[in-house]
């Protein structure tokens, strides 16, 4: 397993640059462009929602459009400044085609509507090329002009094919016009004007000045055409005729359109977005002005794509039709479309989607008949992420600098945008933040020098011009005095100045400086990076210009530089000469020279708590990780896909870090794997003064690493001052290694079920998962807040917060969630929506109902409408009703309300409370139940256990909440909740079992025994972490004498003593295999199992535990004995089984198949297994299986009584841990590196990859662990352990 693991992404927003750069599938999927990447989301059927499936990254300069094959929904094209245009397969997540040197840059491309393998493209004035991509060969092979599709007099902005008229093409241009050419007739160029110029030709006043934005042919029509300029506005024009059918009217001379799509699902319908902001409109061909518009958003559209799917339809709905007959249509029945009015006219809203894409990056699918955002990626940097950097006091906050000139905070807990800088800065190159609770950003940019950025204002308050119009690369705010900023421009100065601008000191370079960082031990000492290839020291108290230190070596400009903040005078260097360079400022010498990257070195990190540790990030798109005292590099990732600038640490979780990248995305990482050692000695018991170095401790390149930063040593600290120790010891130790996030919030409820009352807890807890007891009042307690927020022009916090109205639907929406309908009901009732405040006011009472009725008939008498007569009448009010229309000279209507009172057809309503309406209670503790389970479950499958855990923990299921934990390979996290809560030691000692394989492929042979012996039930686990240790005899002995086991000799006089009693024969094999004669205990348990599945009736249960003493075996003894193929047979049959009753569906059947295999390679055997009996399970097993059964595919009577027999064979499963497939963390993370295809499925891996023993075999590591936890042996049948933990 990798040293480095993925735990989260923060993905890019769309572009703005150019057009064409959204786009849907058939399938239900879309896609959107950054600048280097494409970002493809699908819809997860079972949960209705939109998941990131992968990030496509193959062009190495900013994509100009991308287009989805409409005859095959695996194929999506995407061209780019880079010249050329890409194929891609998204299912096999491989580059289809390539065609290279297009000799421009293609504006837009589109796939011809007749021809699948036939992709349009054009660049400026044209041709329009066609590419047959299917013809493999030369760079240029299948390119030809379309020669009815050149000479244009201005330059193509979009095309778009006829959907219906072969050949027949419509095109935009900057000047304004469209042309119209058809293959094979003669082309009409540069027609219809927007401001109805007749003679066709182009002027320089016009050109550019009035582009065509976009444009789509009509669906219904072969001529009539949409078109969209930038300044003139929406047109239907009549292509054959040449004529404007309708010029369309805004309702403003500022308004722009966009961008536009039609809509089938209603004939002559169509909708647009705004240029300047997001207002959504409805229109029909039949009228000039929109029947309505929507404000979806602050900032305007930039691209939008209908989305109309009856799939998606079905996915998205969350109504429920019943089955049971009904005699009436209610407003919102399925069957029963909402209207809505515009202007006096009424229409029906059109069903489907819009895809929509925002000037600010946001990125929406938005359902037009519900009017709700069915996904919203609301803010997201739009070009490459040059830095990023932790906030130092709350570590919470992540802060990211853009080439988009915006500075972006993030919440790293739920990955959102919590502030945004305004922008219009240029391209901002770096960022520092200020010292303590200082809540400022200092920011570096290329063109408007360095500036401070106040977050709680919301506003630039300080900007630096000393470096004049040069660039500014890097800049660096003092943490330990807080008044002194350092910043390096390509003014060939490093300039050190106070907050206030007085300027400390302008040091000079002789080349431009692109690096500087402040010492961590000494507040004086600056180091820089330059040009000219040197790394320089200044030391400010020395009030000279000159360098304390010169280091020379690199033989290219030195990019950046880093003090060790655990090292006094150590200091590392990335270079463009591809080099990572460790100087030591005591000896005035470069002590280590790291090589390995292919590209020049930009991002540099080292680790706060592990001195020897550095990370660097390159442009060869990789991080590697290094040891710095041999140089050698332990690991190294490709998940980002271009250039990697910036690094930073957690400040209060050390082995997390972030990188920012060139593809415009933040990742964050996890290095635990690298201290796995460590944390699993902290639950084994030992000293935490081993673990934690004292200052001047040596750094030994074969010792265990040792915890040597500021944080770990307050943590030691506080261990003296904790009267609950333990457990306060392993809590937060586990949140000192986990990520943010989840694991913050299973605490978080951790301390709640032990007692820790609501207003104790930290303000991150309210933003979680909450304890049931704490849900309501909370909710409330919001709702509450936003009721009683008095709201001015613009909202209590001014322009751009949430309306009057926002917040009384917010609050009604929680007051609804929560359970409090009379509160909801008076919010619809201030909100003025009283059809929906009486129709759920019975839900409250029938007098409350009859008080809400009076209310409304009150006002609408007020009004003088006769709406209020309805009202009166079902509260039986008929003195009202007379008094109505008596006081407005409508005296015949009175007398016949009167007579119908009399005659008893109105009465006064009366509620009767033993009226049921047939549902359980809401507080149904069952029901409580499912909807946990169900939540958890989603957040599980969707890759994170750990908030699956919280899920439980909120209704104090302690035994579920640890059953993610184990289903999600979160071991130490398993180990350390169930240790503090209690009241789950088998699932405990589970979680430790799995630890002790992980020391044993740690080869940490003593560390595991510590751990076993720390918990109760791990006797077992003992007996096979000692089995498989191999070592000498001396050595031997100790280890078992630490896990408590007799000596070498004493077990093989054991066994020999219990191989003459039938009755112990599992002691008997395990003695052996603990003995100098492991191959006797071998022998023995064959026999044993043989004769168990020799019995007709026989179930895995009766070999179950011999197969797995077997397992117990050394590899080295296994491979070279007679017995091997009949034991990996075995295992591997006896794994299928167990993975049958434990729900590990994906690995049954390749563990038939690896059984199988086993049983054909062996020449003879007395197994009573055959191959062809093996192989007909495996087909029943496949027909029954929803994992890998067809659509077509049927069982057939004989696979019917092969697959119950097989069933019945497996029985039921009486382990601790909950059945169901393990789902790690991690495993929704798309990554760009090298695509693995599983060896078990040949379909591509999602998430982590774990690789078999030859190197190159992989699987997903979900598909390891459950492999592993019923099978031990590896699926190549090389007798070799499988150990993924």
């Amino acid at each position: 397993m990798s040293i480095i693991k993925q735990v989260s992404l923060l993905s890019a927003g769309c572009q703005p640059w150019y057009r064409d750069v959204c786009d849907c599938s058939r399938d239900c999927s879309f896609a959107y462009s950054s600048t280097l990447a494409t970002y493809i989301y699908k819809l997860d059927d079972q949960y209705r929602r939109f998941k990131l499936d992968s990030v496509i990254c193959e062009h190495r300069k900013t994509i100009s459009a991308i287009a989805w094959n409409p005859h095959d929904s695996n194929l999506i094209a995407s061209s780019s400044a880079d010249h050329t245009i890409i194929v891609y397969n998204v299912a096999q997540q491989k580059v289809e085609a390539k065609l290279e040197d297009t000799k421009g840059v293609p504006c837009c491309i589109g796939w011809c509507p007749f021809s699948p393998d036939t992709l349009a493209f054009i660049q400026d004035r044209g041709p329009l090329f066609l590419w047959k991509y299917s013809l493999q060969g030369d760079s240029n092979t299948g390119v030809q002009p379309c020669k009815d599709c050149a000479g244009f007099n201005s330059a193509v902005t979009v095309f778009r094919y006829h959907h219906k008229s072969f050949g027949k093409i419509a095109f935009g241009h900057t000047d304004g016009s469209i042309s119209i050419c058809v293959q094979g007739i003669k082309s009409q160029k540069h027609i219809l004007y927007p401001d109805e110029r007749k003679d066709g030709s182009s002027s320089a006043e016009q050109d550019h000045q009035n582009p065509v934005h976009n444009l789509l042919w009509d669906p219904l029509s072969s001529d009539y055409l949409l078109v969209a300029n930038f300044k003139h506005g929406l047109r239907l024009v009549d292509t054959q005729a040449l004529t404007v059918i309708m010029t369309f009217t805004l309702p403003s001379i500022a308004a722009r359109i966009s961008t536009l799509a039609w809509m089938s699902s209603g004939p002559g319908m169509f909708i647009t977005g705004d240029m300047n902001v997001g207002i959504l409109r409805v229109w029909t061909v039949a009228r000039s002005s929109p029947l309505h518009s929507l404000k979806l958003k602050k900032t305007g559209f930039h691209s939008l794509i209908a989305f109309e799917s009856d799939q998606l339809s079905q996915a998205c709905s969350s109504a429920k039709v019943n089955s049971k007959k009904t005699d009436y249509i209610s407003s919102t029945s399925e069957v029963c479309t909402k209207q809505a009015t515009a202007a006096g006219v009424t229409y029906t809203p059109p069903t489907g989607h819009a895809l929509c894409a925002f000037s600010d990056g946001g990125v929406g699918l938005y359902d037009l008949g519900k009017q709700k955002w069915v996904f919203l990626r609301d803010q997201g940097h739009i070009e490459t992420i040059f830095d990023c950097k932790f906030k130092p006091d709350n570590s919470d906050l992540l802060a990211t600098a853009s080439f988009d000139g915006t500075i972006k905070v993030w919440d790293v807990n739920t990955m959102e945008a919590v502030h945004t800088s305004s922008g219009n800065e240029g391209i901002i190159y770096h960022l520092s933040w200020a010292p303590a609770d200082l809540n400022c950003i200092a920011a570096a940019t290329a063109r408007s020098g360095c500036f401070i950025w106040d977050i709680g204002k919301g506003k630039i308050i300080k900007r630096f011009l000393e470096h004049g119009k040069s660039s500014v690369y890097c800049i660096a705010w003092n943490q330990k005095e807080s008044q002194r900023i350092a910043s390096a421009g390509g003014d060939n100065s490093c300039v050190v100045r106070l907050v206030d601008g007085t300027v400390i000191a302008k040091l000079k370079h002789p080349a431009a400086v692109f690096g500087c960082d402040w010492s961590e031990h000494n507040k004086d000492m600056l180091a820089t990076s330059c040009d000219d290839k040197i790394v320089r020291v200044f030391y400010m108290l020395a009030n000279s210009e000159h360098a304390l230190k010169v280091f020379s070596g690199h033989t290219a400009k030195v990019f950046s530089v880093r003090w060790s903040p655990l090292k006094d005078g150590i200091i590392c260097s990335g270079s463009d000469d591809m080099t990572v360079r460790v100087w030591d400022y005591t000896q005035e010498a470069c002590v280590q020279v790291l090589r390995g990257h292919t590209g020049p070195v930009r991002g540099l990190l080292w680790n706060p708590e592990l001195p020897h540790l550095l990370i660097s990030g390159s442009w060869d798109f990789s991080i590697r990780i290094w040891d710095t005292r041999d140089g050698s590099c332990l690991g190294e990732v490709k998940d980002h896909a271009a250039d990697v600038y910036g690094l930073t640490c957690h400040p209060a979780r050390p082995m997390i870090m972030a990188s920012a990248s060139r593809d415009s995305t933040v990742r964050i990482w996890s290095l635990c794997p690298l201290v796995s050692s460590l944390e699993i000695s902290i639950l084994a018991g030992k000293p935490l003064r081993e673990l934690i170095a004292s200052s001047d401790a040596p750094l030994s390149a074969d010792s265990m690493p040792l915890l040597h930063g500021t944080r770990s040593k307050a943590l030691l600290l506080q261990r003296g001052n904790d009267n609950d120790s333990k457990q306060k010891l392993l809590q937060r130790f586990s949140q000192f290694f986990t990520a943010p996030g989840g694991a913050t919030n299973l605490w978080n409820l951790v301390d709640v079920i032990r007692g820790k009352a609501m207003a104790d807890m930290p303000e991150s807890y309210s933003k979680g998962i909450l304890h049931i007891k704490h849900l309501i009042d909370s909710k409330t307690s919001t709702a509450n807040q936003l009721e009683m927020v008095n709201v001015a022009r613009f909202g209590a916090g001014g322009i751009g917060t949430p309306s009057r109205e926002e917040r009384f639907h917010e609050a009604a929406n929680i007051y609804l969630q929560v359970g409090n309908l009379q509160r909801y009901c008076e919010m619809m009732v201030a909100l003025g929506e009283w059809e929906k405040a009486l129709a759920v006011a019975p839900g409250v009472s029938m007098p409350y109902w009859e008080s809400l009725a009076r209310r409304r008939s009150e006002q609408l008498v007020s009004e003088e409408s006769d709406d209020a007569v309805a009202f009166l009448v079902a509260i039986g009010d008929v003195t009202a009703i007379v008094d109505y229309y008596t006081s407005r000279s409508k005296l015949n209507e009175a007398v016949l309300f009167a007579a119908a009172a009399s005659a008893g057809a109105i009465k006064r309503t009366a509620f009767s409370a033993t009226q049921t309406d047939g549902f359980d209670s809401p507080s149904n503790p069952e029901l409580l139940q499912m909807s946990i389970d169900a939540l958890a479950e989603c957040y599980f499958l969707d890759g994170s256990p750990i908030l699956a855990a919280c899920c439980h923990l909120a209704v104090n299921d302690i035994q579920k909440a640890l059953c993610k934990l184990l289903r999600g390979n979160e071991l130490e996290l398993a180990v350390s909740v169930g240790t503090v809560l209690g009241g789950a030691d088998q699932l405990v000692a589970v979680a430790v079992d799995y630890l002790s394989q992980r020391c044993e492929k740690l080869l940490k042979w003593n560390i595991g025994v510590s751990l076993l012996k720390n918990f109760s039930h791990t006797e077992q686990a003992l007996v096979r972490l000692c089995c498989r240790c191999a070592a000498s005899a001396a050595e031997l002995d100790d280890l078992y004498a630490h896990a408590g086991l007799p000596s070498l000799d004493e077990c093989l006089q054991q066994a020999k003593a219990l191989r003459e009693s039938p009755a112990d024969v599992h002691d008997c094999v395990k003695y052996y295999l603990l003995s100098t004669s492991p191959e006797v205990g071998l022998e023995i348990g064959v026999a044993f199992i043989k004769a168990a599945m020799s019995d007709s009736d026989w179930t895995v249960d009766a070999i179950l535990e011999m197969v797995q003493l077997l397992s117990y075996v050394r590899t080295q003894i296994l491979q070279k004995h007679k017995l091997r193929d009949e034991v990996l047979a075995i295992s591997a049959y006896a794994g299928a089984l167990v993975a049958v009753r434990r729900k590990y569906y994906p690995v049954v059947s390749t563990l038939l198949h690896c059984c199988g295999h086993i049983l054909k390679r062996m020449e003879s055997s007395c197994l009573p297994l055959a191959a062809n009996a093996v192989s007909a399970e495996v087909d029943a097993w496949k027909a029954h299986s929803t994992v890998t059964r067809t659509s077509s595919q049927v069982a057939t009577k004989e696979q019917e009584q092969v697959y119950r027999a097989f069933i019945g064979r497996a029985g039921l499963d009486r382990g601790p841990v909950e059945a169901g497939p393990d789902q790690v963390s991690g495993s929704n993370l798309p990554s760009y590196s090298e695509v693995h295809l599983s060896y078990f499925t040949a379909a591509r891996i999602q998430g982590p990859v774990f690789f078999l023993e030859d190197g190159f075999s992989a699987i997903s590591l979900s598909d390891a662990l459950m492999w592993a936890k019923v099978n031990a042996f590896s699926p190549l049948a090389s007798a070799e352990h499988l150990n993924p933990f």
